[in-house]
């Protein structure tokens, strides 16, 4: 309990899953929350004496079940595993929270939903203009806007963030602002300072300048932006390689929709129950990323005549080529979700069975790529060309992985056969350690002509030969021994 309070008191916004054994524990006020979320039984330890104290729990393999449940309840979860094998030490085994889920920051599929971006959100209010940055860390999809207050909440409204972090000492002018019913989590003010900021997105970029990406006179949503990295490296996501850019929304391209009328027309939900909202009915995309986007065309719809037109004329090119459609179709379904994949390899969350899919979704880009290409539409030629198809890391991928791997290392074979001899000859002990053995005992009859020899285990010495009396003499000199017996 001594360590369970020490860690607590790193995270006390957060409900602490404290690694038992084979459970995730919870204890005190979190057990209560627990256990009201999950229907799950709460006990008491210690009844009627100083140390009482109420507890809840379940076992460890069923956090996929439960984490999404808590996070949709707007909790803050941190996970505490134990750091070591318990049988390893004799002393109290260490544990450390490895990752802290909160509603907008999470790789879990079980929280994720695969047709909606699940955006972090930071505001920061200054004194002309205000900053919002909006972060899909399952996507690495960054992007930032500056504007007066309306404009921060129409955008809130169309990016729909599942959680907001704002200022501690803003919060009136934060519920003036911003509606909805978003989860919020308030930071200390010095996160917010303009000379922090520049340096921590110059830091995380490798650059000198945020020149490149046109966000460099963009001061409030700059420090909108530095205030969500921060964030995600207090809760122990330090692992954001594939965050490599940054964009600006420019206000002026898109028509923007207040939450009115989002509402009323009943785009993307519905007051009635049983209803048929308009996602519903245009979405028919194949794959997560492309039912992401038209989820975004939907609320961010375009302004500028180029751009429709380039959207209509492919479109028109699509229903006059029925062949062109169907091949895209059938191999985009291959795909999966490549974007959250990508970004599990960046953050070293991947299992085997999503690295297969990895290799499946990019054997499938290659006739996508041949088919864009011989189109003849200038901007289907366009995508063809941009597209790498990554053919020495498929390869990798499909030499050195198991067509049936494990979906967990520990689990079962993950590395194919024949890509480490060693590996290979540990693999052929585990699964046919007997004939090992028997080849053992043949060579050393061969070597020494005693055709009694015998190969018996104890544990003491572990597996050892056995030598009657009688051949004694011919035991030869390299050969250790262990221990004598009356006839042995």
């Amino acid at each position: 309990m001594k360590q369970y309070n020490q860690i607590k008191a790193k995270y006390p916004d957060a409900l602490l899953l404290f690694r038992v054994g084979d459970f995730y524990e919870t204890f005190g006020d979190d057990a209560v929350k627990t256990a009201n979320i999950l229907n799950i039984v709460l006990t008491k330890r210690g009844k009627d004496s100083p140390s009482e104290i109420f507890l809840a729990g379940f076992p460890y393999h069923s956090l996929d079940n439960y984490l999404p449940k808590l996070v949709r309840a707007g909790m803050r979860v941190a996970i505490c595993d134990q750091l070591e094998d318990p049988k390893m030490t004799k002393t109290i085994v260490k544990r450390g929270v490895t990752e802290l889920v909160t509603p907008g920051v999470s790789y879990n599929d079980k929280v994720l939903d695969g047709r909606e971006n699940n955006f972090l959100a930071a505001v920061h209010f200054g004194d002309k203009k205000n900053g919002v940055a909006f972060l899909d860390v399952s996507t690495g999809e960054f992007l930032v806007a500056e504007g007066n207050a309306e404009y921060l909440d129409k955008l809130i409204q169309g990016f729909q963030p599942k959680e907001i972090l704002f200022q501690k000492g803003k919060q009136k002018l934060y519920a003036d602002t911003i509606s909805g019913n978003a989860y919020t989590f308030k930071l200390e003010d010095w996160i917010f300072s303009d000379d922090f900021a520049l340096e921590n997105l110059q830091k995380h970029f490798e650059v000198k300048s945020l020149k490149g990406f046109g966000v460099d006179s963009m001061t409030q949503a700059v420090v909108a932006a530095s205030a969500v990295l921060y964030y995600l490296s207090d809760t122990q996501h330090d692992k954001l390689g594939h965050i490599k850019n940054i964009s600006r929304i420019e206000e002026d391209n898109y028509v923007w929709l207040d939450r009115f009328t989002v509402r009323n027309l009943e785009l993307l939900h519905s007051q009635n129950e049983n209803a048929t909202t308009l996602i519903q009915v245009l979405d028919q995309t194949i794959t997560p990323p492309g039912s992401r986007m038209m989820r975004r065309w939907m609320v961010l719809p375009l302004k500028e005549v180029t751009p429709i037109n380039e959207r209509h004329e492919i479109v028109s090119f699509f229903t006059e080529n029925e062949n062109f459609r169907e091949i895209l179709s059938s191999h985009l379904k291959e795909i999966g979700d490549l974007e959250r994949i990508i970004s599990k390899v960046a953050t070293g969350r991947i299992n085997p069975k999503e690295i297969l899919q990895l290799s499946r979704a990019l054997r499938a880009l290659a006739p996508i790529k041949k088919a864009c290409a011989e189109s003849g539409n200038s901007q289907l030629k366009s995508i063809a060309d941009h597209l790498n198809l990554c053919d020495v890391l498929r390869g990798r991928i499909e030499n050195e992985i198991h067509e049936d791997a494990a979906i967990s290392v520990g689990k079962g074979q993950v590395i194919a056969d024949r890509v480490n001899a060693e590996l290979d000859e540990l693999r052929r002990l585990q699964t046919s350690g007997k004939e090992y053995l028997e080849n053992i005992r043949q060579r050393e009859i061969e070597a020494t002509g005693i055709s009694s020899i015998k190969i018996s285990f104890n544990n003491v010495f572990g597996y050892y030969l056995e030598v009657t009396n009688t051949h004694k003499d011919k035991v030869p000199a390299t050969w250790i021994r262990k221990q004598t017996l009356v006839n042995a």
